[in-house]
Parts: structure tokens; C-alpha cells; sequence
């Protein structure tokens, strides 16, 4: 009689796990599409401007070649002079240079988004790699800067860190969460201080906002998946349950300081050398 009802047991729990892997990827899926739209507003901008300054710059091109030209057929050197003088020489040598420079600062800003996204979505890795913590942190800023840049002001306190033993893009992951988490905690504007330290054989980073903060009864339930403080139709519920898996898959811990009104502080730990592989978790 045991026997018959320990099947049942064993595959409901199978099944529970498997659902669970399910909804979690979804919260990953659901990730990387709130960061394409992002990145596509991001690009968006540069691209905008310097698609702009090409087209004037063309039409400087255009009235510089008949300068030249203006050389061969010139009778005189005054009427060179004059020549130059109609086409606005001064005002558009000028221009030029200062079109240049600002496309030059749009074309690194694509390219600087486009490094932040390879950085950040390695989706395939399974091996754990020494990686610098401070770089996966600026990725991933860089990445959700068109989500936090309308709602606070970012203030960074950076110690130095080892490298740490981890899996990068998975860790970025947990950053990601935290941080559109601290942008949604804001009202009409706020502050989110990023801060890392090193203690022992652990490195931390933590993200605190000026938000709303969470109340109490509410704490001992954040990392349960589906449960959320956001208003319903706002979220999944899973964004922190993802991330506690992966810190879990870390060896690692997350601690949070909250109180209503006065904003919510996430710590994560993380060991600097995986010691011990840590058993795979559901992705």
C-alpha cells in the first residue's frame, strides 16, 4: 500500500519541479524582452542623431566640392574670395568638426550596448569561470539605463574585489532583477547606491533604493515564486525566486533590509572559490 502511494508522490514532484523550471525560464524569457526593448530605445538615440549629422554633413560635402571646383574656373582671386564668403566656408568648417565628434560619441554608444549585451547574455554557459563582479554590474547598468535613467539618480561605492568563481551571465541576471526591482520601488524620482565589499572568502554587492520599502509580514515571502508586492498585473512574482535559485546555485545567500518608507537593501554573497560544486538548480 506504501509502495502504491509513493509513485504518485515521486512523479507529482517530479512534475511540481519540472513546472517550476518552466515558469522560470519564462521570468528569463520575460527578461530579455523588457531588455530589447531598452536596448532598441538606447540605440535608438544615438543612431537617430548621427543618421541626422550625415545627412548635413552630405550637404556640406557637396557645397566644399564646389569650392573646389570654384578653384579651377576662379578668374581671379577676389572672386574666389567671394565665392567662399556665399557658401558660409567659416560657419561650415566649423560644424563639420563638431559633427564629427558627436557622431563619433553616438557610434561609441552603439558599440558600448552592443559589448554590455554579449557580456551579458552568454545564455549557454555551464561552466563556472573566474569573472570580474564590478564589469558584470557595469554591463548590466548600461544595459537597464533607459529603465532607471527617467526614475533615479545611481550612485556607485565600489571596493576592490577578487575575481570571483561564477557563472557571469547568470549573475548579471541577478543584478538585472535587483536593479528594475529598485527602479519600480521609486516614486517620481529617487537614488539606487550600488555597492561591493569583500570579506574573508566571500565578495558582496548590494542594491538599495529610496523607495517605497517592504513591510514587514511581507519580508519572509519575497523569494516564493508568483509572490510580489508590485501592484497585480505589474509582475511575474519570479523575478527574486530566480535569482535566490541562482545564488543558491552559488553557494551563496541574499539578505534584505527593508522598512515601509524607507527603501529596501539587497545583499548577495557569493564565495570567491566554488569549493564544492554546487548541486545544478533549474535554470
Amino acid at each position: 500500500m506504501m509502495q502504491n502511494r509513493t509513485v504518485p508522490l515521486s512523479q507529482a514532484l517530479i512534475d511540481e519541479e519540472s513546472a517550476r523550471a518552466h515558469l522560470l525560464q519564462s521570468e528569463k524569457l520575460a527578461s530579455i524582452g523588457q531588455l530589447a526593448a531598452g536596448v532598441a530605445h538606447e540605440i535608438n538615440n544615438p543612431v537617430g542623431y548621427v543618421f541626422s549629422n550625415l545627412s548635413t554633413l552630405a550637404g556640406y560635402v557637396q557645397e566644399l566640392i564646389k569650392l573646389i571646383d570654384a578653384i579651377d574656373s576662379a578668374a581671379s582671386l577676389d572672386d574666389l574670395k567671394q565665392f567662399k564668403q556665399s557658401t558660409d566656408y567659416a560657419y561650415i568648417r566649423s560644424d563639420v568638426q563638431d559633427l564629427i565628434g558627436e557622431s563619433e560619441e553616438g557610434i561609441e554608444r552603439v558599440k558600448s550596448i552592443i559589448t554590455a549585451l554579449k557580456d551579458f547574455s552568454h545564455i549557454e554557459e555551464d561552466a563556472f569561470t573566474y569573472a570580474d563582479i564590478h564589469r558584470g554590474i557595469e554591463t548590466t547598468l548600461n544595459l537597464v539605463n533607459n529603465e532607471i535613467k527617467y526614475k533615479a539618480d545611481v550612485v556607485k561605492a565600489f571596493a576592490e574585489l577578487p575575481k570571483v568563481e561564477c557563472l557571469p551571465s547568470q549573475i548579471n541576471q541577478v543584478v538585472l532583477n535587483l536593479l528594475t526591482n529598485a527602479a519600480h520601488a521609486m516614486g517620481p524620482r529617487g537614488t539606487i547606491y550600488l555597492r561591493t565589499g569583500y570579506e574573508g572568502e566571500h565578495v558582496w554587492f548590494e542594491v538599495e533604493d529610496t523607495g517605497k520599502g517592504i513591510a514587514a509580514e511581507q519580508l519572509p515571502h519575497l523569494f516564493e515564486p508568483f509572490y510580489t508586492t508590485k501592484p497585480v498585473g505589474e509582475g511575474t512574482g519570479l523575478g527574486l525566486s530566480l535569482s535566490y535559485s541562482i545564488v543558491v546555485k552559488h553557494s551563496g545567500d541574499i539578505q534584505v533590509f527593508s522598512e515601509p518608507g524607507a527603501g529596501s537593501r539587497f545583499r548577495v554573497w557569493l564565495p570567491v572559490h566554488q569549493c564544492v560544486r554546487p548541486q545544478e538548480v533549474s535554470e
